[in-house]
């Protein structure tokens, strides 16, 4: 039993993951607002996006020197797996995952948690916080995947 409990946290993090997509198709079928909503939260979406673009770039740079240095460090100490650096790219890709994931529901909900207000406090709390459960599963399902 003890070697199957392994499978736990995997097998959780995918259900996450499930209820996320779930929470996050919710979210997106919310009313979106009038055309100006629409326009404004499209223009903060694509800032969002083009900083997330930038932000992996340097990202990028920095996973490519981290692994050199993990490599070399696992050559130099002979305790340290290589498999460290696999594992660390991984990480890093999933992180950069969740990220995205996250600003992009987080913009989608904007425009939608505002056109909720506008007839139902308890609605715009629900989009806002079905938003929040997005962003809060993804990094913590892709986090233990990662």
């Amino acid at each position: 039993m003890k070697q199957n409990m392994i499978y736990a946290p995997i097998i959780l993090a995918i259900i996450g993951l499930i209820f996320m997509y779930i929470k996050m198709i919710w979210v997106k079928k919310q009313a979106a607002g009038n055309e100006k909503m629409q326009s404004i939260s499209k223009s903060i979406k694509d800032g969002a996006l083009a900083f997330l673009a930038a932000e992996y770039r340097l990202l990028l740079i920095f996973v490519i020197i981290a692994s050199l240095a993990l490599f070399a460090i696992s050559q130099i100490v002979s305790t340290t797996s290589i498999m460290i650096v696999p594992a660390f790219i991984i990480g890093a890709i999933f992180s950069a995952l969740a990220g995205n994931i996250g600003m992009r529901i987080a913009t989608d909900a904007n425009a939608r948690t505002a056109e909720a207000a506008k007839t139902s406090l308890p609605q715009a709390l629900k989009v806002s916080f079905g938003g929040g459960t997005v962003m809060g599963l993804g990094v913590a399902s892709l986090a233990v995947l990662g």
